[in-house]
């Protein structure tokens, strides 16, 4: 589904000041190098997490989360907002909506073009001036967080050249799928059904509000797999639960296995799938992991 490589993005076609920044929930579309708009939703975090450090001067000058959804899902469902909400308590939050999902433009390319969506988000917290961001990701937005960390460089390489606008400084990705064109479960299968077949993108428009681009994938983009080598030594946390209906463990042991010492496997008992799956306390927990890994 690709027509050209992964690039940069262009600035949000809003920008608030410094102290509205700190205060006030935002709400912008942002502009995508290959021109797409994504809605996207920033909060400022309500609670210092640290009670034992000074308070800071400015909440901006803290960690952000920003965090990419699942396929169909999008900024305002509900299990996102509560994931915002955890999150929000450790430092300030970017949601948004995936190209072709919610109130964003485009059509969905299934994990492919939609690094550049999470590079946006990431631009646009920076641009709040949040000198820390974690990007958080479930099942497709997952596989999502880890190519895009792959694709943009660490960031301690970038910040030694000088550029950490698109850069994330830990990542997070839960329920993720390993490799590609994965039809091993039911629920997949459903999935491929949605893409590849006319009247499963009608369900999916209609039915989903997800609008799914028609043509393959050419090229076919770089996968988890081989991403995960790429990310060190920028933070790296690999969440799957034991109880996943759509990707089994073998997914989350390759990621594990690829990146090696840099890396880090939660495999939760009990746990399905995603943003829905994910309890409160193990979003805290994934809060106190950023907070500890984020620089």
């Amino acid at each position: 589904m690709s027509t050209g490589p992964a690039g940069h993005v262009t600035r949000s076609f809003a920008v608030p000041n410094s102290e509205t920044a700190d205060r006030t929930p935002l709400r912008r579309f942002l502009s995508t190098d290959d021109g797409v708009t994504i809605d996207a939703v920033y909060e400022p975090g309500g609670v210092v997490y640290d009670a034992s450090a000074p308070p800071p001067g400015h909440l901006s000058d803290h960690l952000a989360f920003v965090v990419a959804h699942g396929f169909t899902g999008d900024a305002d469902r509900p299990h996102i907002r509560r994931v915002a909400e955890t999150f929000a308590q450790y430092g300030a939050v970017v949601t948004f909506s995936f190209r072709g999902h919610g109130a964003s433009g485009g059509r969905s390319t299934v994990g492919d073009r939609e690094v550049l969506d999470l590079a946006a988000a990431v631009r646009w917290a920076r641009e709040l001036g949040h000198t820390r961001v974690a990007t958080v990701g479930f099942s497709m937005g997952g596989s999502v967080v880890l190519r895009h960390a792959a694709l943009y460089g660490t960031s301690g390489q970038q910040k030694h050249e000088g550029r950490t606008d698109a850069v994330s400084d830990a990542v997070v990705s839960v329920s993720a799928p390993a490799r590609w064109y994965y039809r091993g479960t039911a629920p997949m299968r459903r999935v491929h059904w949605l893409v590849t077949r006319p009247e499963g993108r009608l369900v999916g428009r209609y039915g989903l509000r997800t609008r799914i681009h028609h043509r393959d994938w050419n090229p076919v983009p770089l996968s988890p797999v081989e991403a995960v080598p790429r990310i060190a030594p920028t933070p790296l946390l690999i969440v799957h639960g034991d109880r996943d209906g759509y990707f089994p463990l073998d997914h989350p042991r390759m990621l594990a296995e690829a990146a090696g010492d840099a890396g880090e496997l939660w495999l939760e008992p009990g746990m399905g799938h995603a943003e829905n799956a994910a309890g409160d306390e193990l979003l805290r927990r994934i809060g106190d992991w950023a907070v500890a890994r984020a620089g």
